[in-house]
C-alpha cells in the first residue's frame, strides 16, 4: 500500500537522480534570473520550510533529507504532496519516458488543482512562461502568488511584449497586493493599450486612481516614439476624461512632475484644442510647429471673446 512517508514509495529505486551538474547549473541560473528566488522557494517558505535553497537536492542523501523535512512539517497533506510532486516533475523531465509524477498523483490521491498549480510554478521556474500560463491561469485555481507571477512575467517579457502577463491578469483577475506588481502591471497596460490602462485606473480608490492616472500620462508620453508617437498621444489627448481626470491632467502637466516631460506643453495644447477651449489656446504664445495653428485659432476667435 502506498505510503508517502516511505522514501522509495515516492522515489522508486529504478529511477535515476536527475540533479547532475548540468541541471543544478540550470536551476541556479533560473534562480539568479528570478532575483534569487524561485517559486518553489516561495512555496516552501510559505508552508513552513524557511531554510534557504534546500532545492535542488544535489545528492540522494540531500533528497532523503528534503523528503523527511516535508513529511515532518506541520502542513496539510495536500501541501506535502504538492512539494513532492514538484520535485518529481524534475524526474519526469530527465527521463522523458517514465512519468513518476503521474504515478505519485494517482497513488496519493493528490487533487487535480494542486497538480495544475505546481506544474505551472514548475514551468515558471524553468522560464517556460507560455506553458506556465496554461496551468496557473486555469479557472479552477485561486490566484495564489499572483503578484509574483505578474512581476516575473513582466520583468522577463521579451522586447516589451507583455502579452503573457496581461493574458494572465485578464484571465485570473487577481487583486494585487504589492505596489511593485501594480505599477509594473499598469506600465505594461499603458505601453500596450492606452484606453485599457485608463479604464483599469478607474477601478481603484481615488488616491490610488490619481497616482495611476499621473503615471499613465507619464508612461504614454515617455514610451511614445517614432511612428507610434502620434497615435498614442492622440489617443491620450482625445480620451473622454471626467472632471477629476481633467483637473489632474492639467495640474500634472503645468505644475506637477509632468511639466518636465518633453512633450508636456504640446500635449496640453492639443488637449485644449480637442476640448474646444479656444479662448485658452489663444493665450498661448505661438512657437515651433504649432505657431501657424495658434495664429489661425487666434484669428478665428478674434472678437468672439471679451
Amino acid at each position: 500500500m502506498f505510503n508517502y512517508t516511505s522514501f522509495h514509495d515516492v522515489f522508486p529505486t529504478e529511477i535515476q537522480l536527475p540533479y547532475d551538474r548540468r541541471l543544478q547549473h540550470e536551476i541556479e541560473a533560473h534562480r539568479k534570473n528570478a532575483d534569487d528566488v524561485l517559486f518553489i522557494d516561495r512555496v516552501m517558505r510559505a508552508l513552513g520550510i524557511p531554510k534557504a535553497k534546500v532545492y535542488p537536492p544535489k545528492t540522494e542523501h540531500a533528497l532523503r533529507q528534503l523528503h523527511q523535512q516535508i513529511c515532518g512539517a506541520g502542513m496539510s497533506m495536500h501541501h506535502k504532496f504538492s512539494l513532492l510532486y514538484y520535485v518529481l516533475l524534475d524526474f519526469d523531465d530527465a527521463s522523458k519516458e517514465v512519468f513518476v509524477s503521474e504515478s505519485f498523483a494517482s497513488l496519493s490521491g493528490m487533487p487535480a488543482n494542486y497538480q495544475l498549480f505546481m506544474k505551472g510554478l514548475w514551468h515558471m521556474d524553468r522560464e517556460e512562461y507560455s506553458r506556465a500560463i496554461e496551468y496557473v491561469a486555469h479557472p479552477s485555481l485561486d490566484p495564489d502568488f499572483a503578484d509574483d507571477i505578474i512581476i516575473a512575467l513582466i520583468k522577463q517579457a521579451p522586447d516589451q511584449d507583455y502579452t503573457l502577463a496581461l493574458s494572465y491578469f485578464y484571465s485570473v483577475q487577481p487583486i494585487l497586493k504589492s505596489p511593485v506588481a501594480l505599477e509594473l502591471l499598469f506600465d505594461a497596460m499603458a505601453h500596450t493599450n492606452v484606453t485599457q490602462a485608463l479604464l483599469y485606473s478607474r477601478t481603484h480608490p481615488q488616491h490610488t486612481r490619481e497616482q495611476l492616472f499621473r503615471r499613465w500620462i507619464s508612461c504614454v508620453l515617455n514610451n511614445s516614439g517614432g511612428d507610434d508617437l502620434p497615435s498614442r498621444t492622440n489617443e491620450l489627448v482625445f480620451m473622454p476624461f471626467d472632471s477629476l481626470e481633467e483637473t489632474w491632467f492639467e495640474e500634472y502637466l503645468t505644475v506637477g512632475e509632468g511639466r518636465t516631460l518633453k512633450r508636456a506643453k504640446d500635449t496640453l495644447l492639443i488637449r485644449k484644442i480637442a476640448c474646444d477651449r479656444f479662448s485658452d489656446v489663444a493665450k498661448v504664445r505661438p512657437s515651433g510647429q504649432w505657431a501657424g495653428i495658434l495664429e489661425g485659432i487666434k484669428g478665428g476667435t478674434a472678437g468672439q471673446t471679451d
